[in-house]
């Protein structure tokens, strides 16, 4: 058994994972807005869970953001804040006395859905996080690479494909031009807000789509599009067998096999077999993939 727990900008999420995959002791709270708060809140809820089991358990802990391995703290956590430039992992196994195993929760969505997901059979996984921003991980052989600077998978702050014939990107700000730019959630609305002078979310754009209003069809063909281009330029430098999507905005969509297809046309020779699924634990998989973390057994 494994305890396995989700930080997010709005929750702490816990479990303990069987062996045998199946879950107890699901729970969640909400995620304190301050670094020692959560950190302590951890630590009460390993307590907790390991009194219910009459054990010292493995722990493991997903988190936004990236653990540099250069300086041991967390970088690149807009969503939550409060843990950005903190020795997080250093911290935890402190305040536990013990390892504590932490990772980016992308990397442990994708984990979750390689070992026994909608990815079990493949070999190469790609994660796809589409939400408010754009994220990913990468399992190949049931193992996360993260890479020597924890950014593998990070596919959304590369610069789109092409962007150079249709817009002009201020050289001061080429976050303008990567991919999260066009294929987040918070990017589509505002770029359709802009243009058709609306306050929308993204969800609301896609339900106008689904009832074929003009406006709207035209920013997702766009969508398609941009998200085709960005997942190919995905496809040739990793070549995975799956991508598993994850995110709130994923759950709109319903043309996977369209973009599938277009991907074909920016591939190398043309030719993309790869699948593209939706995954079997939902957002459960982040906690299952923390979880998975510490164990040292073979899938």
């Amino acid at each position: 058994m494994q305890i396995g727990i989700d930080v997010g900008a709005t929750k702490i999420e816990y479990i303990i994972l069987h062996d045998n995959g199946e879950e107890s002791s699901r729970s969640r709270i909400d995620c304190p807005k301050d670094y020692v708060s959560i950190i302590k809140s951890i630590k009460e809820i390993v307590i907790k869970l390991e009194k219910d089991a009459k054990r010292e358990l493995p722990v493991g802990v997903c988190h936004p953001g990236i653990h540099s391995v250069h300086t041991g703290l967390i970088k690149n956590s807009p969503n939550c804040e409060w843990i950005n430039n903190k020795p997080f992992q250093k911290d935890l196994r402190s305040l536990l006395s013990r390892e504590v195993f932490c990772e980016n929760d992308a990397n442990c969505f994708t984990l979750s859905e390689a070992i026994d997901g909608s990815g079990k059979h493949y070999k190469i996984v790609f994660g796809v996080i589409l939400g408010s921003g754009v994220g990913g991980g990468l399992v190949i052989d049931k193992k996360i690479v993260s890479g020597p600077h924890g950014i593998t998978g990070e596919w959304g702050h590369n610069q789109i494909p092409m962007i150079g014939k249709d817009i002009k990107i201020e050289k001061t700000n080429l976050r303008e031009g990567e991919i999260e730019s066009f294929v987040s959630g918070l990017s589509l609305a505002k770029k359709f807000n802009e243009k058709y002078k609306k306050v929308l979310t993204a969800n609301q754009i896609f339900e106008l789509y689904r009832k074929n209003d003009l406006d709207a069809q035209r920013s997702i063909e766009e969508f398609k599009e941009n998200l085709s281009m960005g997942i190919a330029s995905v496809v040739n430098v990793l070549d995975p067998d799956a991508f598993i999507f994850g995110g709130g905005l994923s759950n709109e969509i319903d043309f996977f096999n369209e973009v599938q297809a277009n991907v074909r046309k920016f591939v190398a020779g043309n030719e993309f077999e790869g699948v593209f699924l939706k995954p079997k634990f939902g957002d459960a998989s982040g906690v299952r993939g923390a979880a998975r973390l510490g164990r040292r057994v073979s899938y």
